[in-house]
């Protein structure tokens, strides 16, 4: 089963071809990617006008690429998936029109893939990891705690009440002026800082509920910075220390909620899986691999490209839904909001309920 993918949620514009073998076993052929990190730089985030308008530019550029590199051509195809949501909604009309175009002129089922769920099922890619797990999605936009149970079943055990830590690294990196994208950026001074010497909050540490806050923190170091302003690149790289300390501290406790949450409904997990950008941060990777030490469990965190946004990811959750059967009409449309929790099961839809 070989599956074309398309990403174009927010400022990265991918595709990918990747093929699903008869016993479940993934294989990337191709994964291109093109970041627009220097269009939003100069405006400290993402613009969604310009990331569209990108998108229109380069797509059919990198779709080329990405079946040359794959040597496939599109009758090879057994299907095309883009991603259809959560996301900016221009971006996702880019990709999700034009995945409808390339089904409908080669005959081929469309698969319009939760982004969510993409990363969900990404740690099955990469190491074929057994159902059920957990899965830490952190990423820009999201923060989640999530059971995953099979393809299309999720039962979201914790989420962010206001800001999700992609977004706070980046807002952070942001008031002390640092470069964007902000996480790497904030990563970077941290390894020079005293995490000691700001005592900033931790949200929600020692409640029952898996949940995160990212909102109290991020103003607590704001107000840090005022009160220390001007700032001094020794100031930078402390604030930038003490934030990261407190986001992992938080990070730890909200884990071990949401897992002993996890046990306490579904049993044992079979893994402890991160995706998302966050889980690109070395300190986060690092003190991951101890929670999973704690409950006697694996920890599958996918190669670092992986865990950004790609086109793989879209491929591969594309094409674990058509071996359920799951494919779309071409009447389907891009969702800005989409919860991974409302994404269709493969036992609730027939192998025929929807062809395109």
């Amino acid at each position: 089963m070989i599956v074309l993918g398309i990403e174009t949620t927010c400022d990265e514009t991918a595709a990918a071809v990747v093929e699903r073998s008869v016993d479940g076993q993934g294989h990337i052929l191709s994964n291109v990617v093109l970041s627009q990190i220097e269009q939003h730089a100069a405006f400290g985030g993402v613009v969604p006008e310009i990331a569209a308008r990108a998108h229109v530019e380069v797509l059919d550029i990198l779709i080329a690429r990405a079946m040359r590199e794959a040597n496939r051509n599109f009758s090879n195809l057994d299907g095309v998936a883009a991603a259809a949501g959560p996301g900016l909604i221009g971006g996702l009309i880019v990709g999700l029109t034009t995945a409808k175009a390339i089904a409908l002129v080669h005959e081929k089922p469309l698969i319009a893939v939760n982004h969510l769920e993409a990363h969900a099922l990404t740690a099955r890619l990469t190491n074929d990891t057994p159902f059920p797990y957990c899965l830490f999605l952190a990423s820009g936009g999201h923060t989640q705690i999530v059971a995953v149970l099979g393809v299309g079943d999720y039962v979201r055990l914790g989420s962010t009440l206001d800001d999700a830590i992609g977004e706070a690294f980046d807002k952070t990196a942001k008031v002390l002026g640092l470069g964007y994208p902000g996480g790497p950026e904030v990563e970077r001074c941290a390894a020079r800082g005293d995490p000691t010497r700001f005592a900033l909050p931790r949200p929600m540490v020692g409640r029952k509920d898996a949940d995160f806050s990212l909102s109290g923190l991020k103003t607590a170091l704001r107000l840090e910075a005022e009160k220390n302003a001007p700032l001094a690149e020794r100031d930078v790289n402390d604030l930038c220390a003490s934030f990261q300390q407190a986001v992992a501290a938080m990070v730890i406790d909200r884990l071990q909620a949401g897992l002993r949450l996890f046990e306490e409904r579904f049993g044992p997990p079979m893994a402890l899986v991160a995706a998302g950008g966050v889980a690109a941060n070395q300190t986060i990777r690092g003190l991951l691999q101890n929670i999973a030490t704690e409950v006697d469990t694996t920890l599958v965190l996918p190669p670092t490209e992986l865990c950004t946004d790609n086109g793989a990811m879209i491929a591969w959750a594309g094409a674990e839904r058509l071996a359920h059967g799951l494919i779309d009409t071409l009447e389907s449309g891009p969702h800005a909001r989409w919860p991974l929790d409302q994404v269709r099961k493969a036992d609730t839809f027939p192998a025929d309920a929807s062809r395109a």
